[in-house]
């Protein structure tokens, strides 16, 4: 329960954690000094300076009472007072009443003088603090002896002085200390830079800096990036080189069949012909969408409008509905163009193979921009559909499908690839609006890709 509740409450960055790690440890020595030792030294000497003014209080009172009458007393009283810088008289009775001022919580000084006097002096009539000084009255032979001296006779001054020079020095280290772990941080932030523009397509030029280890592991991503770039360089060249090589053969059984098109077997032929044609298309057409393309500014909506127009022409009924309750506006996104397009013109083909009807809605939500595209298919079930996104799998309702259907299994791969590679993903889900309950795709982008005001 309470790893939970730190967990929630704790920075979520390494800086932050950083600097919690490095300040939390210095600034609690720092109170632990303060409140503890420099606390107890006030206390210690203000107890000493009390009880050693007690002692005079003590002198002054015997050296009062010794004298025989009144009159000499008070003029005793006067010549203690001008001995000692204090005030020191002897009140007839009756003597007016005091009362002490009311001492703030955090004059620890003031209360420890009043308990110090209480348990050293007998016969004392009244002691407290007035206006930032103490008034004594004790019993005399002679009636009360009232003395008023400064407060800060008796306690030790606050070492202002030091606790300055702590608070600057404090402040000064942990301004170089923050100078110091922001440059350890930068290293760690410019490898997590790279890695995530490498994740959307782009390759942002990274040397390895800072510590050994973050060296290290710059390192690492450096050879890990090549590989992965052969990778793809490979797959991409294999693809090619199988796709050109199918295809003059290909196209000569094409130009044969034509001049049989008289023969229901030649017809039937030339219709798989023209299938392994379709498949090669989307092999090269998954393969491309790792290769590298330069990201430049989009408009959003007029690139769904362009797309939407291009199916209705093709007979699907689709149509861009507005988001209800959201303000309608333009939104440019840097994204790479050709990916992004191959990405929902894939989403809305499968709308156009599995359904007669589709609705595509655009919209922004929290961090994220969606294109939303329903339709009234058979839809995918919950359990399958993470199935589906991935490469080469075709579900039994796809299986099942006519010759207009059919495929190789990579339209929604394409999909989830293109949006990873843009730093977003791909949603499967029912549609919810009426008459399209069949699958709703939800194109998932991050909203730090909308392109800055010119």
């Amino acid at each position: 329960m309470l790893a939970r509740m730190l967990k929630s409450i704790m920075p979520r960055s390494l800086y932050w954690r950083a600097a919690l790690i490095l300040f939390v440890p210095v600034v609690t020595i720092l109170l632990v000094v303060s409140v503890v030792f420099i606390q107890r030294h006030y206390e210690g000497v203000t107890r000493q300076m009390t009880g050693n003014f007690a002692h005079t209080v003590e002198y002054i009172r015997s050296e009062i009472d010794a004298l025989p009458d009144a009159e000499a007393a008070g003029d005793r009283a006067a010549q203690m007072a001008r001995a000692f810088d204090i005030g020191v008289s002897v009140l007839p009775a009756p003597a007016p009443e005091l009362r002490g001022d009311r001492i703030p919580f955090y004059d620890l000084n003031s209360r420890i003088v009043l308990a110090q006097m209480n348990s050293t002096l007998t016969g004392i009539a009244f002691v407290g603090v007035i206006d930032g000084a103490v008034w004594l009255r004790l019993d005399s032979e002679h009636g009360l002896l009232q003395l008023i001296f400064p407060l800060n006779m008796v306690s030790a001054r606050n070492p202002h002085q030091l606790l300055v020079v702590m608070l600057f020095s404090g402040l000064l280290m942990s301004l170089v200390a923050f100078v110091f772990l922001k440059n350890q941080m930068r290293p760690i932030r410019r490898l997590a830079a790279a890695a995530e523009a490498f994740g959307r397509g782009e390759i942002k030029p990274y040397h390895p800096s800072g510590a050994t280890e973050v060296r290290a592991a710059g390192q690492a991503f450096l050879q890990m990036r090549r590989r992965i770039e052969r990778h793809i360089e490979q797959r991409t060249l294999m693809l090619s080189g199988i796709s050109h090589d199918l295809r003059t053969p290909l196209t000569r059984m094409t130009l044969g069949l034509s001049m049989m098109d008289h023969e229901p077997e030649a017809r039937a032929l030339l219709s798989d012909v023209r299938q392994m044609e379709s498949l090669i298309d989307r092999f090269l057409e998954f393969a491309r969408a790792d290769l590298a393309e330069e990201a430049s500014a989009v408009d959003l909506n007029a690139l769904v409008d362009e797309k939407v127009a291009e199916f209705r022409q093709a007979g699907l009924d689709v149509a861009v509905a507005p988001d209800p309750g959201a303000e309608q506006q333009s939104l440019t996104l840097i994204l790479r163009p050709q990916l992004f397009t191959r990405a929902l013109d894939n989403v809305l083909a499968n709308a156009h193979r599995y359904a007669t009807r589709a609705r595509v809605r655009l919209w922004q939500e929290g961090d994220s921009i969606i294109v939303s595209v329903e339709d009234d298919g058979p839809g995918i079930a919950p359990r399958q559909r993470a199935e589906a996104m991935k490469p080469f799998v075709r579900l039994d309702a796809a299986r099942g499908a006519s010759d207009r259907a059919a495929g190789a299994g990579l339209g929604l791969a394409i999909v989830a690839d293109a949006l990873r590679s843009h730093g977003g993903r791909l949603e499967l889900a029912q549609g919810q609006s009426p008459g399209l309950g069949g699958l709703e795709a939800r194109l998932v982008l991050p909203a730090s890709l909308r392109a800055a005001p010119d």
